[in-house]
């Protein structure tokens, strides 16, 4: 067993580094898309039990593991989850998943305020297990050993885990060496070459093997990217951020202050650098890295990316990456303040007259609430695109946005399709694709399974029925796997199977 399971990893690692130019960003809209959000039901209703949430025809949807399941003493065997003391319903927080390459294990970090964490859950198994947790003395303020809000969680091509701080701690990115070890044997260690900022959106470039890109959530978040001195090498390289070349507002401030309120923030851009190539910061730059445990408010890496004029926007959460029709790479992010999701196109490094070679991209409006129809040729839909936050891609390119909000409405948030079947980085329709009704939720942690690509995961984070205080027995932050594979458009499917067997690992 221990042999076959070895075997599948360094093929999957394989698939990971060699990368594939088979699919790009876009298809034709696969599914009859929802006509509204879903209306929220209370908490343990028979509808967070068995569908959380309202789909297209043919899709199905089953729970994988949850606080409950987890939690009970009869069914645990030696099963453990996250879950910080005093946190209510806000004691788990699943957040942005990762599969590992042969679709064996789900990576579930815990977003909460300290004792963050993170589970590992075997699919076939069905078991649970708490990996790595912080000491928990955040609550009373001490994060020296302490960690907060893990939101990215992301398998790198090295077979090791990321996981990073966003709101909470003092933004750092910590790497689980040895994911699959067995608990005792855990080792970590907090890479100290990736800037200090409100980590949730972190990922790797599939056509530049040293490159890692991602996102500061902030209301004055900027873009970032890292590339390795060496590729493979997580510990030492050079950090940037992004500029529009023609934003003419103030670097520091948020995204719609009066400054920036009409300052242009997309067009041509420049990668500017915060650092040399071995690390250091640059002559006028703060030291990204500084781990200020006196302000957890403090992030260096943001105030870096002021010193050197990188673009702020609103609240980027999370970031993407696939390629476009004409062969370039392309980075999106999604900025919840704005109600928008942009695409960064890569154009790498263009010579510049008077500057030399200058490493460049093109930022565009991707998609947004007020400039991007919805259901476009479908029956339209009352739902607004209301604070994306989480994207996802499948193995044919498409993107999906999950939405942060409304939490506490009458009607849950969505998961809508971004259509671009040209793949230009500008999309023709929102098209409405799910819609959560699981009383005080959101929906996080989207992600497509890497062996069997009809099939996704997303999480129910943070219900009311987390809080046993007030809920007792109540399910919890729970896992559910949704398959496509009866959708009425099985032209799409047989696309997907095709293109998944060939897809690189990753989102």
């Amino acid at each position: 067993m221990m042999k076959r399971l070895v075997t599948r990893r360094q093929l999957a690692l394989a698939a990971l580094v060699a990368g594939s130019a088979s699919t790009f960003a876009g298809t034709p809209t696969w599914f009859i898309p929802l006509t509204e959000s879903a209306p929220v039901t209370s908490p343990v209703s028979a509808e967070e039990l068995t569908s959380p949430w309202a789909t297209p025809a043919g899709i199905s949807q089953k729970n994988a593991v949850s606080l409950r399941e987890v939690e009970d003493e009869i069914l645990s065997y030696g099963q453990s989850i996250g879950r910080a003391a005093n946190l209510g319903s806000n004691a788990s927080m699943f957040d942005m998943m990762a599969y590992d390459p042969q679709g064996e294990y789900l990576f579930i970090p815990h977003e909460t305020q300290w004792s963050a964490g993170v589970t590992r859950y075997s699919i076939y198994d069905n078991h649970a297990e708490l990996i790595f947790q912080g000491d928990g003395n955040g609550e009373s303020g001490d994060y020296t050993q302490d960690f907060g809000a893990f939101d990215p969680c992301r398998f790198t091509p090295n077979g090791t885990l990321f996981l990073a701080e966003e709101w909470a701690g003092t933004g750092r990115v910590l790497e689980v060496l040895n994911p699959y070890a067995p608990v005792e044997e855990i080792e970590t260690r907090v890479l100290e070459s990736i800037p200090n900022v409100s980590h949730e959106g972190i990922n790797f470039s599939k056509k530049y093997k040293d490159t890692i890109y991602f996102v500061d959530e902030d209301n004055s978040g900027s873009i970032y990217k890292f590339v390795m001195s060496t590729p493979g090498d997580y510990t030492k390289g050079q950090s940037f951020v992004l500029s529009v070349d023609d934003f003419d507002g103030v670097a520091s401030e948020n995204w719609n202050s009066t400054a920036n309120a009409t300052a242009t923030r997309t067009g041509n851009a420049t990668w500017i650098p915060l650092t040399d190539e071995d690390g250091n910061a640059l002559p006028g730059i703060t030291d990204p890295f500084v781990d200020d445990f006196t302000n957890l408010s403090y992030r260096a890496g943001r105030v870096a990316s002021d010193n050197a004029g990188g673009t702020p926007f609103g609240r980027p959460e999370d970031c993407a990456v696939s390629h476009l029709r004409n062969g370039r790479e392309v980075l999106y992010f999604a900025a919840t303040s704005e109600n928008a999701v942009y695409s960064v196109e890569i154009l790498g490094k263009r010579r510049v007259r008077g500057a030399g070679k200058v490493d460049r991209a093109i930022v565009r409006v991707f998609a947004s609430e007020t400039d991007t129809p919805k259901n476009l040729g479908f029956d339209a839909t009352t739902a607004t695109l209301n604070s994306p936050d989480n994207l996802s891609v499948d193995a044919l390119g498409n993107v999906y946005v999950v939405e942060d909000a409304p939490n506490s409405s009458s009607t849950g948030g969505d998961i809508w399709m971004i259509r671009d079947t040209n793949s230009d980085g500008v999309a023709e329709s929102l098209d409405h694709f799910l819609s959560i009704r699981v009383d005080g939720s959101e929906a996080t942690g989207m992600i497509w399974n890497p062996v069997i690509p009809t099939e996704f995961a997303v999480n129910v984070q943070h219900p009311d029925s987390t809080d046993l205080a007030n809920v007792p027995n109540g399910l919890g932050d729970a896992v559910w796997i949704f398959n496509v594979t009866n959708v009425a458009d099985q032209k799409f499917v047989k696309r997907l199977n095709k293109a998944g067997k060939n897809r690189p690992f990753g989102e």
